[in-house]
C-alpha cells in the first residue's frame, strides 16, 4: 500500500496563534488537537474536553528499559521512582548538608559495586545504611506527592516499559501553573535521596513479581523472540545481580542523556485555553536546554527460522503460548497481524478462535492478539486445555485456526464488520480526555505523527481479503516461539534478600521552602457543581415500565440497559442461566451465528447478575439498537434447550473452578471473603457439582425466557428519545410474574481469628478485616479524608511509615469502606504484602499506628483540602449521572449526595477525625487473612495475632 498521504483524508496544517507560537493541526480532526514545538524541542500536545474543570496529564519520556546500560538493568524504573524523591528545594530541609552526605552515599555505592568480597560488601553496606540515616535528617518524605495532592490532583503516578516512561496526574484547572512550575523543577534536576529504602521497595517489587503467573510466561517468551534486541534481553525491573549492585552516578548520568526536552513531551487534555496554556509551558519547561541524545545502533534481529520452544513452570493451570515476531507498530506487517489477530478473536464476540473453540467448548479458552512495539512486535495466541488436554493438542488446535484464514475460509462480512468495530472502540476511547490523552502520549513515544494515527483507520479499511490470505501464508511458518507453562514447582524463583535496613527519619512535620510558596500561592478557586439528578434525566413509562433517559452528548454511540431489581440472593440459579445462554441458539439462529448478528451491526450485548440485581445491556450505533433489542428478545424467548451442550457447559465450570484454585489472586480473594463472612457467605452458596450434572438444561432456559416478564426498568443512553420510546414499545410485555423474597446471609461480627491458607510463592500476603457499626452516611465526609491522610495514597501515615521510613512493603494500605446499603456494617481492611522476614515487623508497626491516630497538622489540612478541591472539580456525566441515581436509592438517597460530604469536609477538625477513629476504628476487632509458603510462616507470631486456623482451598471455595 502507498502510504504517501498526498490523498488522505486527514492532513497536517500549519499555523501561528495570537502569541506567535506555531502549531499543526489535522484536517478533519473532531479533537481538534493541537501539536506545539517549542524552541528546546519540547513537543506540547492539547486538546480540549470540557467534561469537567480538570486537565489529564502526560509527560512522556521516550526511553526506558530498553536504554537500561546492559550492567545495570532496571535503572529506568528504578530511575521513575526517584523522580519522586525531590530535588535540591523540593523534599529537603537543609539542601547544602544533605547534599554532602548524599555525595558520600554515592561514592559508597560505586566502592559496593566494584567490591567482590560478599564480606567486605555487607561493611560497605552498614556504612551505606549509617551515612543514609544522618542524610535522613534532612530530607522530607514525599513531598512531591504532598505537594501534588495539595493541588487536588488525582491518578498520580508513572510507569516504566520498553520505550517509554510515563509521568501521570490528573489536575484542576485552575492549579495548571503550580503544576508546571512543580514539574519544571522536578525534569530540571535529580536527586537520589532516601535511596537505600526506595531501592529495597524496588527489592519487593522484584519480589512481588516473581509471584506473577502472566509476567513469567512473557519474560520467557519476550526473551525467546528477542534473542538479542534488548525487548526480550532486558526486563523492566531487571536482573537481581544488577539491583542488588545499584550505582547513583550510573542513574544520574541516564537522567542526564535521556530527560531532556528534546526527548519528552507534555500532554494536556481538558478544559483548557491553548494560548494561554502553551504560554504557560514555554515560561516553565521553555528554559530547559536542548540536548543531542546519545547515539544508539539499531539492533536488528535475524529472522526466526524454526519452532523455538520453551517450558516455564508454576502452580497454576497449564496453557500453552505461541508467537510470531513482527516489524514494528504502523508498519504494514503489524497491521495485517492486528487484523487476523481480530478475524480469530475480536473481542470475544465472532472471531474463528471466539466460535470455533470458545463457544464449542473445545478447550477452556483461546485468545489472539497483537502487539506493536516502537522496534518491532509480536503475533500471540494463548490456549488452556482441558484437563484431559495437552499442551501439543490446546497448541494444534489454535493453528487450525490459522490454516483456516490461510485457505480464506472466513466470511466476506467479516472484515468489513472488524474495521466498523475498530472505528466504534476508537470512537469510545477518544470521546474521554484521558482516552485521548493516552492516544496521544502513545503516538508520541512510537515516533508517529497525529496525522498518521488518524489516517491508519483508512489504512485498515483499504485491506482486502486477498492481502490477509496472501499475508497469513507468508507469515505464518514454522517460525514461531511457543512457551509450554507447565503446574510445577517454580525453581528459577530468584528472591532478593533483605539487606537489612535500619528505618529512617521521615519528618512529617517538615516542610520546604518551595512547598510553603506553593500553598501560598492562590488561585482562584474552582466552584463545586452539584448535579440535579430530577433535571438531568428524563423518565417516562411506557406500557407498565419506567424509562429513564440521559442524552449523549458526545457521539453516535448508544446504550440501552434492561435493570432487574432481583439478582443472585434472590434466585441462586440466575447467573448460571444467563452464562449457559450464551451457548445456545435459537430456532432460527445456531449460537454461532447469534454471535455474529451482533457482530456484523456492532451491537455488543452484556450480562451482569450481581447479589441484588441483573442488568442486561446493550452498546453500539444509536440507528442500530432497534435491531439489537429485536435479536436480544428473539435470542431470550426462543432459547432452545441442549443438554448435550449444556453437559459440555457443566464440565467446563467444573474445569475452571479447578484453574481457580490454582491462582494465588484468586485464592487470596476466596480466603479474605472467608475471613470476613465466614462459611455462612454469598461466595460459598452457588450450585454444587451433583447439582449442576443433575440439573436439565430447561430449567436455566424457562428462566431465560419468562425473564421479560418479571419487573424491571430501562435505562436509554442516547440522542433520539422519542424514537427510542416508540421502538421500545413494541417489545415490552405486561409484568405478571412476581419476585421472590431475597436469602439474608449473616454477617458476623470479626473476632480475632487469623486464617492462612498455604501457596508456593516468594511473598507473604496478609490482610485485616474488621466489622465496624451499620453505615451511617453522616461520616461519608470524614471517611474520605481519614483514608486521604491516614490510610491510601502515596502521601499517607501508613505508605510513609511502612514504606518510606521501614521499607517493610511494596504495597500497604488501611482502608475504610463504607458500605453501599442502608442497614448493613462499614468494614476496615488492612493490606501488607511483603517477604516472609519482614512480615512480622510490618504487622507491629502497622498496629502501632493504629494504636492511636498520629496528628500532623500540615498533614491533616493537605488531605482535607485535596477532598476539597476533587469534588470540586469533578462533574458527573455520560451514563454516571443515572448509575449514580441507583446507587443512592440504596442509602436512601435522592440527591447529589456529595454536596453534603463537600459540606462536612469543609468544617471537619482534626478533633473530629481522632474522634470518629476512636468511636469508629479504634474499638474493632479484626480477623486476618495470610497467604505464603508454609515454611517461611513464624507460626510463633502468628498465634500472638489471634486464634489461628490453616484453612485448604476446599474450605475457602467450597469445593
Amino acid at each position: 500500500m502507498n502510504l504517501d498521504m498526498i490523498d488522505r483524508r486527514y492532513k497536517e496544517t500549519i499555523h501561528t496563534d495570537k502569541n506567535n507560537y506555531k502549531y499543526t493541526t489535522v484536517t478533519n480532526d473532531e479533537n481538534k488537537v493541537r501539536i506545539y514545538t517549542l524552541k528546546n524541542g519540547l513537543k506540547v500536545f492539547l486538546a480540549q474536553n470540557f467534561d469537567a474543570p480538570r486537565i489529564q496529564t502526560f509527560i512522556p519520556v521516550r526511553t526506558g528499559s530498553n536504554n537500561d546500560p546492559s550492567d545495570n538493568t532496571g535503572l529506568a524504573h528504578y530511575l521513575e521512582h526517584m523522580m519522586f524523591k525531590g530535588t535540591s528545594k523540593i523534599g529537603t530541609q537543609n539542601w547544602e548538608k544533605e547534599k554532602a552526605l548524599l555525595d558520600q552515599i554515592s561514592d559508597l555505592y560505586e566502592q559496593h559495586k566494584a567490591e567482590q568480597d560478599s564480606e567486605k560488601k555487607k561493611e560497605i553496606y552498614k556504612k551505606i545504611d549509617e551515612v543514609s540515616q544522618e542524610a535522613s535528617q534532612f530530607a522530607i518524605a514525599n513531598e512531591y506527592d504532598k505537594i501534588i495532592s495539595s493541588l487536588g490532583a488525582s491518578g498520580t503516578n508513572a510507569h516504566t516499559w520498553f520505550d517509554e516512561t510515563v509521568y501521570k496526574n490528573n489536575i484542576p484547572n485552575n492549579e495548571l501553573e503550580k503544576w508546571l512550575k512543580v514539574e519544571k523543577e522536578r525534569f530540571s534536576e535529580m536527586v537520589l535521596r532516601l535511596f537505600h529504602t526506595e531501592l529495597e521497595s524496588v527489592y519487593e517489587e522484584f519480589n512481588r513479581a516473581q509471584d506473577n503467573d502472566s509476567r513469567l510466561v512473557n519474560d520467557s517468551l519476550m526473551e525467546a523472540l528477542f534473542p538479542t534486541h534488548p525487548n526480550g534481553q532486558q526486563t523492566t525491573l531487571g536482573k537481581p545481580e544488577h539491583l542488588k549492585n545499584p550505582s547513583m552516578k550510573a542513574i544520574h548520568k541516564y537522567f542526564d542523556e535521556y530527560y531532556v526536552p528534546n526527548n519528552y513531551a507534555m500532554v494536556l487534555v481538558g478544559d483548557l485555553d491553548f494560548e494561554e496554556t502553551v504560554k504557560l509551558v514555554d515560561q516553565y519547561f521553555g528554559s530547559i536546554p536542548y540536548k543531542e541524545l546519545p547515539k544508539k545502533e539499531a539492533i536488528i534481529e535475524e529472522p526466526i527460522t524454526e519452532i523455538v520452544e520453551r517450558t516455564v513452570f508454576s502452580p497454576t493451570t497449564p496453557r500453552v503460548q505461541l508467537a510470531w515476531r513482527t516489524d514494528s507498530y504502523g508498519s504494514k506487517e503489524a497491521i495485517l497481524a492486528d487484523v487476523v489477530a481480530n478475524i480469530l478473536s475480536n473481542r470475544g464476540e465472532a472471531g474463528l478462535l471466539d466460535l470455533n473453540i470458545n463457544q464449542t467448548q473445545k478447550m477452556l479458552w483461546a485468545q489472539a492478539y497483537s502487539l506493536g512495539l516502537k522496534n518491532y512486535g509480536f503475533f500471540s495466541m494463548v490456549a488452556v486445555p482441558k484437563e484431559n488436554q495437552t499442551l501439543a493438542e490446546a497448541a494444534e488446535m489454535v493453528l487450525e485456526q490459522i490454516e483456516l484464514v490461510k485457505k480464506g475460509d472466513f466470511p466476506d462480512w467479516m472484515l468489513p464488520a472488524i474495521i466498523n468495530d475498530f472505528k466504534l472502540q476508537r470512537m469510545k476511547a477518544l470521546e474521554t480526555a484521558g482516552g485521548l490523552a493516552n492516544n496521544l502520549y502513545d503516538t508520541y513515544i512510537k515516533g508517529r505523527t497525529w496525522e498518521q494515527e488518524l489516517n491508519e483507520m483508512d489504512e485498515y479499511a483499504e485491506i482486502t481479503r486477498e492481502e490477509v490470505i496472501s499475508f497469513a501464508n507468508d507469515f505464518f511458518k514454522d517460525n514461531y516461539v511457543i512457551i509450554k507453562k507447565e503446574k510445577g514447582i517454580n525453581d528459577k524463583l530468584l528472591r532478593v534478600e533483605n539487606p537489612g535496613i535500619t528505618a529512617i527519619k521521615i519528618n512529617r512535620d517538615a516542610q520546604s521552602e518551595f512547598l510553603k510558596e506553593i500553598v501560598n500561592q492562590k488561585t482562584e478557586d474552582i466552584q463545586p457543581e452539584f448535579i440535579d439528578y430530577q433535571k438531568e434525566i428524563t423518565t417516562d413509562v411506557v406500557k407498565d415500565k419506567k424509562i429513564s433517559f440521559v442524552k449523549n452528548k458526545y457521539n453516535e454511540i448508544a446504550q440501552v440497559h434492561f435493570i432487574f431489581p432481583f439478582g443472585s440472593d434472590h434466585d441462586r440459579e440466575l447467573g448460571i442461566s444467563t452464562q449457559i445462554l450464551q451457548y445456545l441458539g435459537t430456532d432460527q439462529f445456531s449460537p454461532e451465528d447469534l454471535k455474529k448478528e451482533f457482530f456484523k451491526i456492532g451491537i455488543t450485548n452484556d450480562f451482569k447478575t450481581t447479589s441484588d440485581q441483573l442488568q442486561i445491556s446493550l452498546s453500539g450505533l444509536e440507528e442500530n439498537l432497534d435491531q439489537g433489542i429485536g435479536l436480544l428478545q428473539h435470542w431470550m424467548k426462543n432459547v432452545q434447550p441442549d443438554q448435550e451442550i449444556y453437559s459440555q457447559f457443566v464440565e467446563t465450570i467444573l474445569e475452571n473452578r479447578e484453574a481457580v484454585k490454582k491462582d494465588k489472586n484468586r485464592i487470596m480473594n476466596a480466603l479474605t471473603n472467608y475471613t470476613k463472612f465466614g462459611k455462612g457467605s454469598r461466595f460459598l452458596d452457588f450450585l454444587s457439582k451433583d447439582d449442576l450434572q443433575n440439573a436439565k438444561v430447561e430449567e436455566f432456559t424457562e428462566r431465560i425466557k419468562n425473564l421479560f416478564k418479571f419487573q424491571y426498568q430501562i435505562f436509554f443512553y442516547g440522542k433520539d428519545f422519542e424514537k427510542f420510546k416508540n421502538e421500545i414499545e413494541n417489545f415490552i410485555e405486561t409484568q405478571s410474574r412476581t419476585i421472590a423474597d431475597p436469602k439474608i446471609y449473616p454477617e458476623p461480627e470479626t473476632v480475632g481469628n487469623v486464617y492462612f491458607t498455604n501457596y508456593d510463592m516468594v511473598q507473604m500476603e496478609m490482610s485485616k478485616i474488621g466489622k465496624g457499626h451499620n453505615v451511617n452516611t453522616e461520616n461519608f465526609g470524614k471517611i474520605n479524608v481519614f483514608n486521604e491522610y491516614f490510610g491510601r495514597g502515596l502521601s499517607s501515615i501508613v505508605f510513609q511509615e511502612i514504606r518510606e521510613s521501614k521499607s517493610l512493603a511494596y504495597s500497604a494500605y488501611v482502608s475504610y469502606s463504607p458500605n453501599a446499603e442502608i442497614g448493613h456494617p462499614d468494614y476496615v481492611t488492612t493490606y501488607i504484602g511483603t517477604q516472609p522476614d519482614k512480615l512480622q515487623i510490618a504487622v507491629d508497626t502497622m498496629t502501632e499506628l493504629m494504636d492511636e491516630l498520629p496528628e500532623v497538622t500540615t498533614q491533616f489540612e493537605n488531605a482535607k483540602n485535596a477532598a476539597l478541591k476533587q469534588i470540586a472539580s469533578t462533574r458527573i456525566t455520560r451514563t454516571n449521572i443515572f448509575f449514580n441515581t441507583l446507587r443512592l436509592q440504596k442509602l436512601g438517597i435522592t440527591h447529589d449526595f456529595r454536596k453534603d460530604i463537600y459540606s462536612q469536609i469543609e468544617s471537619l477538625s482534626f478533633d473530629e477525625i481522632r474522634q470518629f477513629y476512636q468511636t469508629e476504628i479504634k474499638p474493632i476487632q479484626f480477623n486476618a487473612a495470610i497467604i505464603g509458603k508454609k515454611e517461611n510462616l513464624n507460626l510463633e507470631a502468628v498465634e500472638q495475632m489471634g486464634s489461628f486456623k490453616e484453612l485448604d482451598l476446599e474450605e475457602i471455595f467450597g469445593y
